[in-house]
């Protein structure tokens, strides 16, 4: 599959997708990508179902199960505002986790909705948000971080034990995100390198970022990744359809300076950054959310730009930069990429067409998962 557009027409493409922008804020956001966005119905697959973290109606917060047009099935109260959701293989158990610097964890089975008792982060720690499960569906693994100092642990929990914390790894860096599964055997961490008090930074002049390749079985560091930036705090993983590690980062540095804000690795191999113009990055408001691989392309999201890019994966091209006010979870499904919005906005669509846009009842927050019928 060959890229979308030509270098030659790529930037007009892009002005004229993002030329209005400006002038069309909507609820109550503004942002250089926001636009007005049409409603229409998907055509996803019926069976399958989002998991991911929302904002109520009243103001409240909850992890909810819902079918592909964003019609709620399930809502499990969050005590607090929640991130990202793991699911464990086979669909019977899932974990919602409180947003950084996090007190909780919230499991509960998606097919029934009803909630597990809620796990509360072991004194003088907290969850950073994410985590993913073993290939077996055996064990959950954590970030979590030593509230004093942000440095950071992986919880090793045996879901065959109520969750029961069995092992902890350590000495890989501070202020880990998100974790996923880089294979069976290894975990691969987004060390966002940045020591908090609960979320002000303390140690922006020395921050570490690395992406960080961890032995399932010891925690032992088997490969570490780093950027010549460090203020690119590295912050969020997808495995692409070839096996790469996908990094989307969180620019610390000044307000109108640009970086390249996704990255992809192959073990053994350098970070390697995804193209686009200065003012094309800028778009993103320095933050990466979520990320999938679809067909050899890699759709990236930005809540904070209200915009989602699409990148050519071999050659690192971005062919497509489109708003969405508050572009938040993605996700594949059916051969489509499955995108959220913290307005409601669920968009479909596949590499090569501009998809289409329904609303739902749902205020997503910046990931979820699918969980495939």
């Amino acid at each position: 599959m060959q890229p979308m557009v030509t270098d030659l027409t790529r930037r007009a493409l892009l002005k004229k997708a993002l030329g209005t922008a400006i002038l069309l804020p909507t609820a109550g956001v503004l942002s250089a990508c926001v636009s007005a966005e049409a409603d229409e119905s998907l055509s996803v697959a019926q069976g399958d179902r989002i998991i991911g973290c929302s904002r109520t109606p009243d103001g409240r917060f909850a992890v909810v199960v819902a079918d592909t047009h964003g019609r709620p099935l399930h809502q499990i109260a969050l005590p607090e505002r929640g991130h990202g959701v793991a699911i464990q293989p086979g669909g019977e158990l899932a974990v919602a986790f409180a947003r950084r610097p996090g007190s909780y964890m919230q499991a509960f089975n998606p097919n029934t909705g009803v909630a597990l008792p809620l796990r509360r982060a072991d004194q003088g720690r907290h969850y950073y948000g994410h985590g993913a499960f073993s290939a077996d569906g055996r064990y959950l693994f954590t970030t979590e971080g030593i509230r004093a100092t942000s440095e950071g642990v992986i919880g090793v929990y045996d879901a065959s034990a109520g969750l029961k914390k069995v092992a902890e790894y350590t000495g890989f860096g501070i202020g880990p995100h998100e974790v996923v599964l880089a294979d069976a055997r290894t975990l691969a961490v987004g060390v966002g390198g940045v020591h908090t008090h609960g979320r002000e930074p303390l140690n922006l002049e020395t921050m570490q970022p690395a992406l960080v390749y961890l032995d399932i079985r010891t925690g032992e560091v088997l490969e570490k990744a780093v950027l010549a930036d460090k203020r690119l705090s590295i912050r969020h993983l997808s495995v692409t359809d070839t096996g790469e590690i996908a990094c989307g980062q969180q620019y610390r540095g000044q307000p109108e300076q640009a970086a390249p804000l996704v990255h992809l690795h192959r073990r053994g191999g350098a970070l390697r950054p995804l193209l686009a113009e200065d003012e094309e990055w800028l778009h993103f408001n320095h933050y990466i959310a979520s990320i999938a691989s679809l067909d050899g392309y890699l759709l990236a999201t930005s809540p904070r730009g209200n915009c989602y890019g699409i990148w050519h994966e071999a050659s690192g091209e971005l062919v497509d930069l489109r708003p969405l006010t508050d572009a938040s979870g993605v996700a594949v499904s059916e051969g489509q990429w499955v995108v959220g919005s913290g307005a409601g906005k669920i968009l479909t669509r596949g590499p090569e067409n501009a998809g289409q846009i329904a609303q739902s009842a749902v205020m997503w927050d910046n990931h979820w998962n699918l969980l495939l019928s």
